[in-house]
C-alpha cells in the first residue's frame, strides 16, 4: 500500500468512529526566521569560566596524522611544508558501529586541518600514558612535528602511525559539520588495531592487570596529563 493508500485507509477509520474530517486546506504554519545571532544576544558565559567547569572532565588523548598530498611530498618531510600533517586532538569520540564512523573536532583556525582536509583520509592515533611529550610536540602550531618521530604508514590511508601508540584507527573523511568555532569531522572507519594485538601471544600467562610494559592511555583533566589506575 502506498502513502496515498495508508492516508485513504486511516481517513476512513476516523470516519467510522465519528472522528471529525474535513477536506478544506490546512493553513501552513510561518517559515522562521533564520538570522546570525547578534553579540548581545549571545549566553553570559566567561570564556574562562566555560574552560574551567568543561575542564573537569576527563579524556584521553590522540594524534590525529595525515600523509602528504601525492606529488608533494615524502615521509618525513616537515610538517608546515610538504611532509605528513597531525595535530594533538582530545575532542575525538566513536560515532557510530554500523556503519563504524569515528569523529574528533577541530578548530577552524587550526592550519593543519586544510591540510588533512585535502588529503581526504586521516590516523587516528591513541597515546599512551608516557608519551606525553609526543603530545605537546604536535600541539605546536608551525614546529617540524615529525622531526624524530618513528612512525610507518597505516594500511589503508598511508597515514603516519605513530610508533608506541597503543591503538591507531585508519580512516577516510565522511563527512564534516559547523560546530560554532570548530569543525566536527566524521571518519568512516577503514582499519584499525591495538599493540596489544600484536603482542597477543606475549601476554599469555600474565596477570589480570594486563601484559608486562603496559602503561595505559594517557589521559588530560584539568590541563594537565595523568594516567589511569587501576
Amino acid at each position: 500500500m502506498g502513502h496515498a493508500g495508508m492516508a485513504a485507509t486511516a481517513v476512513r477509520y476516523l470516519r467510522s468512529v465519528g472522528a471529525r474530517t474535513t477536506t478544506a486546506p490546512v493553513e501552513a504554519l510561518p517559515r522562521p526566521q533564520l538570522r546570525a545571532v547578534a553579540d548581545d544576544e549571545r549566553a553570559p558565559l566567561d570564556r574562562g569560566e566555560f574552560r574551567r567547569v568543561l575542564g573537569n572532565f576527563a579524556t584521553g588523548v590522540t594524534v590525529i596524522t595525515a600523509p602528504p598530498i601525492e606529488g608533494t611530498g615524502g615521509p618525513g618531510g616537515p610538517s608546515g611544508g610538504d611532509g605528513p600533517a597531525g595535530f594533538a586532538c582530545q575532542s575525538f569520540s566513536s560515532l557510530s558501529l554500523d556503519p563504524p564512523l569515528v569523529s574528533f573536532m577541530v578548530a577552524r583556525t587550526s592550519t593543519t586541518w586544510p591540510r588533512i582536509a585535502r588529503a581526504g583520509v586521516f590516523c587516528v592515533n591513541i597515546l599512551g600514558a608516557d608519551q606525553a611529550e609526543l603530545c605537546r610536540a604536535f600541539a605546536v602550531s608551525g614546529a617540524d612535528k615529525f622531526a624524530g618521530v618513528d612512525y610507518d604508514p597505516a594500511p589503508v590511508s598511508g597515514s603516519p602511525r605513530l610508533a608506541g601508540a597503543p591503538a591507531w584507527i585508519d580512516c577516510t573523511i565522511q563527512a564534516v559539520h559547523t560546530g560554532g568555532d570548530h569543525l566536527i569531522v566524521v571518519g568512516r572507519v577503514d582499519a584499525l588495531g591495538a599493540a596489544e594485538d600484536d603482542a597477543e601471544d606475549d601476554a599469555k600467562g600474565d596477570t589480570e592487570g594486563g601484559a608486562e610494559g603496559d602503561t595505559g592511555p594517557l589521559l588530560f583533566h584539568r590541563g594537565t596529563f595523568g594516567r589511569f589506575t587501576r
